[in-house]
């Protein structure tokens, strides 16, 4: 039995980008009409690699510096998410740029909530498999206050469950403009613990 199941929900690339900074003090990054993803993500982005180094996100698990899997390839964001995180700064138009993003999409609800270990398949097969929500940062508001004085201090409430997924290539491929993604799930149930099995 499979242990990942397609569903009726795709959603549309509607933005392509590249970090072109780690850490820096504030984000840093470029838009694309394509991006080339292999094993270790996009070549000569800021967060690709197969491994990386830990950060503050996972302090719980390594200490800072310790070398890890990179799950962290890429960072996807969502049109509808994004639009309501700019509502609340009072922007008209949050700019992937300022958020680092690798891609934007538009068409699937609730999207930083999708199950971690969903993937993202386009039709030539390309697969992207989802980490976890990525959480709001710092680095992110001070880019935004650069970029419009008075609007990035609210980012990390206002983007609170709204920042996207982290996610990392499963199947490499080019990944164009005006792709559709088809979206599995995986099979199991919500964890319960204590509860029925």
């Amino acid at each position: 039995m499979p242990a990942l199941v397609p569903t009726d929900h795709s959603c549309t690339v509607t933005w392509l980008g590249r970090s072109t900074a780690r850490d820096a003090p504030r984000v840093r990054a470029e838009a694309a009409d394509h991006l080339v993803l292999d094993f270790a993500g996009v070549e000569g982005e800021a967060h690709a690699g197969l491994t990386r180094p830990s950060c503050s996100r996972v302090t719980q698990q390594h200490p800072r510096g310790t070398e890890i899997r990179n799950v962290r390839q890429l960072s996807i964001v969502s049109e509808e998410e994004m639009a309501l995180i700019a509502a609340e700064l009072d922007l008209e138009r949050l700019d992937p740029l300022w958020l680092g993003a690798t891609l934007v999409v538009e068409g699937i609800a609730d999207f930083s909530h999708l199950p971690p270990s969903s993937r993202l398949q386009a039709a030539s097969g390309l697969t992207l498999c989802i980490d976890m929500t990525n959480e709001p940062c710092n680095i992110v508001s001070a880019t935004i206050e650069e970029a419009r004085p008075g609007h990035g201090k609210r980012f990390r409430a206002a983007a609170k469950g709204r920042r996207g997924v982290t996610a990392w290539v499963e199947r490499p491929g080019r990944l164009d403009l005006g792709s559709a993604l088809r979206l599995h799930v995986p099979r199991q149930r919500a964890w319960a613990p204590g509860g029925a099995s």
